[in-house]
């Protein structure tokens, strides 16, 4: 079995900052901590916010299928659809083999992949881009922006992205939130950073369909990661890329650790 060191880390930063995201969504929501399974769940209409993930290290098939039909059930309980996270090397080899097989009898589809990644941040320059503006988060208007790009991005209808962050006071204030804006007044591009534990966790990285493979992803993460780190003067940065977002991030300096799968409830 790898060294489990990241792999831990990766998936005790997503409960630690889905804990603080989804509260911060709806005060009242759903974050249990149970044997094997933590929940983190707004019941909101950005799927993002409606997670679950396994916590145990060292899993073996027989604990996975069990750990894997609790998270369907509280999965199927309800309103909102949301994502099973799973961190394959916290599973023993047997599990992570048959891992696929026993997601499809307790009637979970792997939606798409995903890859954990940490990087010891170097000393950061001002980032620039010659198209973007960076600017801030700190209105409505521009959270709203924030939410739509990231719609648009991962195929969400606009209102799901604008239900998960309008109006957050969190977003505002204490996220270091950025857009990169064109000269035209166009936001093109967006990423975050929060403070999580003593690491800055990057989150929402998103670009516009129209608007990609022009560096605009990078930069503005870049930026994002700058002012994260200056302000907090934390250098260990962590983070949970989609296979599109992956191979940015080792132009940052992080290193992947931990595959991942996200897991949907079938039909």
């Amino acid at each position: 079995m790898p060294d489990l060191t990241d792999s831990i880390e990766s998936m005790e930063q997503l409960a630690a900052v889905w804990r603080v995201m989804v509260l911060d969504r709806d005060s009242h929501a759903d974050v249990r901590d149970l044997p094997g399974v933590a929940v983190r769940w707004a019941d909101c209409r950005f799927a993002f916010w409606n997670c679950v993930t396994l916590t145990e290290q060292g899993a073996d098939a027989g604990l996975l299928k069990q750990r894997l039909g609790e998270a369907a059930e509280i999965m199927r309980s309800k309103e909102r659809p949301g994502f099973l996270w799973v961190f394959e090397d916290l599973l023993d080899d047997e599990a992570r083999a048959g891992l696929a097989d026993a997601a499809d009898r307790v009637g979970l589809e792997c939606a798409f992949p995903g890859t954990g990644m940490a990087a010891e941040l170097p000393a950061l320059s001002e980032p620039a881009h010659p198209d973007l503006t960076f600017v801030r988060v700190t209105t409505d208007e521009q959270l709203r922006a924030y939410a739509d790009i990231n719609s648009r991005a991962y195929g969400f209808p606009l209102e799901d992205g604008r239900d998960g962050l309008g109006r957050s006071a969190l977003w505002k204030e204490r996220v270091h939130a950025y857009l990169g804006v064109r000269d035209d007044g166009t936001p093109v591009s967006c990423a975050a950073t929060v403070e999580a534990e003593g690491r800055l966790f990057v989150l929402l990285v998103a670009t516009h369909p129209e608007w990609e493979r022009r560096g605009y992803g990078e930069a503005v993460t870049r930026k994002a990661l700058y002012e994260g780190s200056r302000a907090t003067g934390l250098t260990r940065a962590t983070l949970h890329a989609t296979a599109a977002g992956a191979p940015v991030y080792p132009r940052i300096g992080f290193r992947p650790n931990s595959p991942m799968r996200f897991f949907a409830l079938r039909g």
